[in-house]
């Protein structure tokens, strides 16, 4: 690791390639000095596309860091008709950034440029158009590859699949090969799960970029200037609430770290409070550079916690020491992103009495917003931007002028937004769910689980869908879940212990469940379906028909999770047995659930050696690791495959039962 007395990096993270269509090219960054950035775009020729529009967005979160989002429209439509140059299927384009008038991005960061030997066929030295020296990604918007995953926690023990990704995107690698786009399905960061040395990075990069501070109340603390030096704030942050007897169950429904004996322990004792501790874990979490300028040394924590610190220390290193390849890979193929609950907290919204509780408390209700804020000014301002112009207004009027003004109204702003589903008009077309701000609360129960979506939702999202032969179905929770595992969820929450087991599955909520098993019960339902998922820390592939209906629509659910977390290997090996033991495909048992009209067969695993395949002895995989869908030309799925973290492959075979 670098020592921390390097000087701070102009480039503090990114360049992140974000939503790219026929008509236009969006790229993502962080700056550490304001700058008026311009968009250059290039074809595989080395000819440079005239940009006919360009919308450029900066927010000044701190003195030293400033986010970008510039749009490059290379084609406009006038009364009907493409004006300008459309980018087409199956292309390599090639784009970069002008800084200044001397600088551009490639040259502040080679390290991040592939080297393919096509491009020097087609660049002359010191040609301001060298596509050699620039950054790259093949444009397609018939798709025949898909990586999605989820689910990233900086300090897993385990290695992180996330830089296998730099060897997918090469553009040496055969065409076919290539991803067309990468779908990041939820907890991209654990806002509520952090470790020591993380917390400990994040402060210094918090005074290195001077990011900005704000008030907060409510609390213990009157200023999030207080977390810094507190001596609550490494391991004991639950400390930090207003000890008062009526914030006994925010406690347990915000911070405390709750024993979940089905699935694992909750550690939320270094949860971020503060929005500029968020920002500074995105910039930690998708780039090296600033740590070259933080030291992880132990720093001033209770004795009883620096062998925690130390134990944590090795995974962050660990962590840290691959994301130059994370940061290549993103530079180099569009990227999508949707949130999940550790992206903002762990149970976000899981109950009606969690949201009562939480949303009542202006301190929690800070600290959700203040997540939700991060979220989108690292995730979701990358998405498809037509429906974000409300949030773009109130972002401007926040993030300007020195410091940060307007936070409330800019946290209600964001509470009332209801547009964080988009919809890619590729081909099969994308539909990314929201599935947890447009939640089906319980009205007879405060602790029964919110359905996934509400009634609206599901309409809208069955009205997109009707009548096309193929869709991609994006949601963070799988829609066919591990049977045995709901069966337990769903005791604990006949007990109101929804919390305990996180019962945040499709078929928790009555109506819920019903509506979504009807969309694909539909007579005008896409006769090719395909659900991709995660959050669950382990992969899996269902394949999905209607009983007694002959022309069923094909539905293949591929599961991939996590990126960088696994589930508890032994507790997943006696939950699979027992699944398969009581749910196997021809148990009676599956008439007795919310899907008995429904034949769910579960794929094979074969792990894809030198010497052939090699069978797994279980149907599910719990390994770090990417998904790769492969499409064939009428959009219909070929292959489901994982890249996992130690660069083998597993395709799930289709079961012979």
């Amino acid at each position: 690791m670098v020592t921390p007395n390097s000087p701070l990096p102009s480039i503090v993270a990114g360049p992140i390639l974000r939503d790219t269509t026929v008509n236009s090219v969006s790229v993502w960054f962080v700056s550490s000095l304001p700058i008026t950035p311009q968009l250059e775009l290039f074809n595989d020729d080395g000819k440079q596309l005239a940009i006919l529009d360009s919308q450029h967005i900066q927010w000044e979160l701190g003195t030293r860091c400033f986010i970008h989002l510039i749009i490059g429209k290379s084609s406009l439509m006038e009364q009907g008709q493409a004006v300008g140059e459309q980018l087409k299927c199956g292309q390599r384009y090639y784009y970069d950034v002008l800084l200044s008038s001397e600088e551009r991005l490639s040259e502040l960061l080679p390290a991040l440029r592939y080297e393919c030997a096509t491009d020097l066929e087609h660049s002359t030295p010191g040609e301001e158009g060298n596509i050699s020296s620039k950054f790259s990604f093949l444009f397609s918007q018939k798709l025949t590859n898909v990586v999605h995953g989820s689910c990233r926690k900086a300090h897993h023990f385990a290695k992180d699949a996330l830089p296998q990704l730099a060897k997918l995107v090469d553009p040496n690698n055969k065409l076919d090969d290539i991803p067309d786009i990468v779908l990041f399905t939820g907890d991209q960061v654990y806002v509520d799960d952090v470790a020591g040395p993380m917390l400990h990075a994040i402060q210094q990069v918090i005074r290195h970029l001077g990011l900005y501070h704000e008030d907060i109340s409510g609390s213990v603390i009157t200023s999030s200037k207080d977390l810094i030096g507190h001596e609550h704030c490494f391991y004991e942050r639950e400390q930090l609430l207003p000890e008062v007897d009526e914030n006994e169950a925010l406690v347990k429904a915000l911070f405390k770290a709750k024993r979940k004996p089905v699935f694992t322990s909750a550690n939320a004792h270094n949860h971020l409070i503060a929005l500029n501790e968020m920002v500074a874990l995105y910039l930690l979490s998708w780039s090296s550079r600033l740590w070259a300028i933080v030291s992880l040394e132990t720093p001033n924590v209770k004795p009883e916690y620096k062998q925690r610190y130390e134990n944590e220390r090795v995974h962050i290193e660990q962590f840290v020491s691959t994301l130059p390849d994370v940061e290549k890979a993103l530079a180099h193929v569009p990227v999508y992103m949707i949130f999940d609950d550790h992206d903002v907290t762990d149970d976000w919204n899981l109950t009606r009495g969690w949201e009562e509780q939480v949303y009542g408390k202006a301190y929690s209700k800070q600290i959700i917003g203040n997540a939700i804020c991060a979220y989108f000014l690292f995730q979701g301002i990358g998405n498809p931007i037509a429906e974000l112009s409300p949030l773009i207004d109130a972002a401007n009027k926040t993030f300007s002028g020195g410091r940060i003004q307007g936070h409330q109204e800019l946290l209600e702003t964001l509470f009332d937004f209801d547009q964080w589903h988009y919809q890619l008009n590729t081909s099969p077309s994308i539909h990314v769910l929201d599935t947890r701000t447009q939640r089906w609360r319980s009205e007879s129960n405060p602790n029964k689980p919110s359905g996934l979506m509400d009634w609206e939702g599901l309409c809208e999202l069955q009205h997109s869908i009707i009548g096309k032969e193929s869709v991609i179905m994006v949601s963070a929770a799988p829609v066919y879940g591990v049977k045995f595992i709901e069966t337990i969820q769903r005791m604990f929450t006949m007990f109101g212990g929804a919390l305990i087991v996180d019962a945040e599955n499709w078929m928790a909520h009555k109506g819920t469940a019903s509506v979504m098993l009807n969309v694909f019960r539909h007579i005008k339902t896409p006769p090719n379906f395909i659900i991709l998922s995660g959050d669950v820390h382990y992969s899996f592939v269902y394949d999905v028909s209607l009983r007694f209906r002959r022309n069923s629509p094909k539905i293949v659910q591929f599961t991939c999770s996590g990126i960088h977390n696994q589930f508890p290997q032994k507790l997943i090996t006696f939950f699979e047995r027992c699944n398969r033991f009581l749910y196997g495909h021809r148990s009676p048992l599956n008439f007795l659930t919310k899907r008995r009209n429904m034949s769910v067969k579960q794929r094979k695993p074969e792990s894809m050696i030198e010497n052939g395949p090699e069978k797994h002895t279980g149907d599910i995989v719990n390994k770090c690791a990417l998904g790769l869908l492969q499409l064939s030309e009428d959009g219909t799925e070929k292959a489901c495959k994982l890249i996992c973290a130690d660069g083998t492959r597993v395709e799930f075979t289709p079961s012979d039962e």
